[in-house]
């Protein structure tokens, strides 16, 4: 039986600290990658020449492009379903849940439905949660290159580890 290259997790249900050391003995931080169907050969591209520093970090992509940077690049990618399936809800749930610390989005600009919905709120999300996004290959090969170089560390703050409520402090009984 041939060995799978797809990596299983759990869905996002809890944000676990521990969440950044996938790759034993190294910070890994958690990069979505997805891409319209126009853009998926340049997505490849982009993801062959950064094959390198993607295989420090742990990858998550939508379901066919995901299939494709596995099979072209060799890395293990966890994917989700397609894109139009649902698959860029499940990574907008991700960036909600804060399990997600760059996100390369290959948009096709020109497509009548680049703006939809579900689009715009993965946009948001990051946004909201500080998430730095890539939506053109020159973004993207900034990013990356920062997060390589150590200028994207400060994402490793921005997840405080999981405090046990405080207990309910004792009054004395007078």
């Amino acid at each position: 039986m041939e060995k799978s290259v797809f990596v299983k997790k759990p869905p996002c249900i809890i944000r676990h600290p521990q969440h950044y050391t996938e790759n034993e003995g190294e910070s890994a931080m958690t990069i979505a990658i997805l891409a319209h169907d126009s853009r998926k050969e340049l997505a490849l591209q982009f993801c062959t020449a950064y094959s390198g520093i993607l295989s420090r970090n742990t990858v998550i992509a939508t379901g066919t492009t995901g299939r494709m940077l596995a099979q072209a690049t060799g890395l293990p990618v966890h994917c989700y379903l397609s894109g139009k399936l649902g698959g860029i809800q499940q990574i907008s749930s991700r960036v909600a849940c804060d399990e997600v610390d760059l996100v390369l989005f290959f948009r096709d600009p020109l497509r009548a439905d680049s703006g939809s919905s579900n689009e715009q709120n993965l946009l948001r999300l990051c946004d909201m949660h500080s998430v730095p996004i890539a939506t053109n290959i020159a973004t993207a090969e900034v990013l990356l290159r920062g997060m390589d170089q150590g200028d994207l560390d400060y994402r490793e703050g921005m997840h405080p580890p999981v405090i046990e409520p405080l207990a309910a402090p004792r009054r004395a009984v007078c």
